[in-house]
């Protein structure tokens, strides 16, 4: 059965900032937060393009863990990026994990949303709350790193 973990962080740095990160520039996101992620790197295709696969190694409830990623989908109106999970640490609880980041400026109130649409493995698999909260940390690190 497939499932749908959504969380909103406020901040304070303009939206686009996330997305130009998150669709071109995600290997640099260790260099701004060293504590939960330690590298990106491109194994197939172009940066911020639909189809390259990236591989993410990071810390995940203490643990080292690493992700193979596909970008599945770039929408520059909405200033989304989407990434599917295609194997790692993730692939031995879940059947599928697709991830989609959203930068969202509206004057004032500018959010990033992030949001996982999952299916366990089995009933037994917890839901990724500790792992979103790892993503609201990178956010927080990300905007504190724009806002020296």
């Amino acid at each position: 059965m497939a499932r749908k973990l959504v969380r909103q962080v406020p901040i304070k740095s303009d939206g686009d900032v996330f997305h130009e990160i998150l669709k071109e520039r995600p290997h640099h996101i260790s260099n701004m937060s060293p504590a939960h992620i330690q590298g990106c790197a491109l194994h197939e295709g172009d940066w911020g393009k639909v189809g390259s696969v990236t591989f993410w190694s990071y810390t995940h409830d203490g643990k080292e863990k690493v992700a193979k990623a596909m970008t599945e989908a770039v929408d520059e109106a909405s200033k989304s990026v989407t990434y599917k999970v295609i194997e790692g640490d993730l692939m031995q609880l879940y059947k599928s994990f697709v991830i989609t980041v959203h930068g969202d400026t509206r004057g004032m109130n500018n959010l990033v949303t992030w949001t996982f649409q999952y299916e366990k493995l089995n009933d037994a698999c917890g839901d990724p709350n500790s792992l979103m909260d790892l993503c609201v940390n990178v956010t927080k690190d990300i905007e504190a790193h724009h806002l020296k």
